[in-house]
């Protein structure tokens, strides 16, 4: 029999049953022990076929206590643009040179906003972007005029979500260390987003399952109906 690592048998609290909003924060931070600020992670199951078109889902929500996490923006602009990018804080800018960069191997950034004038060029990114969720999209605000704005958001907490191939969300709401209530912000903002993001094609039950977990913590449970009081 495998030896049970000794921080799981410092782990409290029933996994198998659920709990309300209030408690499952509470028993992710108690287990978050690790000697790092672990992140504090959600998977939502949602009852959709991604295969489908007309069954995805993906958008792009503020979380009101942002994610506790420097996140690195690339934006493709040029000129005027690419200027603002820099003022608004993004840690790489570039046109061309930037595209073929990343082409390159080059993947140094968390984030990647583009003008519509670039598109053609960042078209050709799809297959090194595409598969890591970061090719800019105009439905998630990272194809956009504003890029000052985006750069603003993207740094102040703004984190895209998209259904995996098992139709699963999931999306880091914030640090071990950050309080109980802002923790439950996040997570009904998030769930919020996601509410108003139902694809047409969704039948039965959307939401079916939201558990909450820490980096190296058990995942706990979350009452669908704790979330509205």
């Amino acid at each position: 029999m495998a030896k049970q690592p000794k921080r799981t048998k410092t782990w409290t609290g029933d996994t198998a049953v659920t709990h309300p909003l209030t408690d499952a924060v509470k028993l992710v931070k108690a287990n978050a022990n690790a000697k790092f600020d672990e992140s504090i992670e959600i998977a939502v199951n949602l009852g959709v076929d991604p295969r489908h078109a007309d069954q995805q889902v993906r958008g792009v929500v503020a979380l009101p206590s942002g994610t506790g996490r420097d996140v690195r923006v690339a934006v493709i602009a040029k000129d005027a643009k690419a200027a603002e990018a820099t003022a608004a804080g993004a840690e790489i800018v570039g046109a061309e040179d930037l595209v073929e960069r990343i082409q390159g191997g080059f993947m140094d950034f968390d984030r990647v906003i583009a003008t519509p004038d670039m598109m053609a060029l960042v078209g050709r990114l799809g297959k090194v972007l595409g598969p890591r969720g970061l090719m800019p999209n105009p439905r998630v605000g990272t194809v956009t005029p504003n890029v000052a704005q985006a750069v603003k958001d993207a740094k102040g907490g703004s984190i895209e979500f998209r259904t995996e191939k098992t139709g699963i969300i999931h999306a880091g709401i914030g640090k071990a260390s950050f309080t109980d209530e802002a923790l439950q912000a996040n997570v009904k903002a998030l769930v919020d987003a996601l509410n108003r993001a139902k694809p047409s094609g969704a039948k039965g039950t959307y939401i079916k399952k939201i558990s909450l977990s820490s980096t190296m913590g058990p995942g706990f449970k979350v009452d669908q109906g704790s979330l509205s009081a």
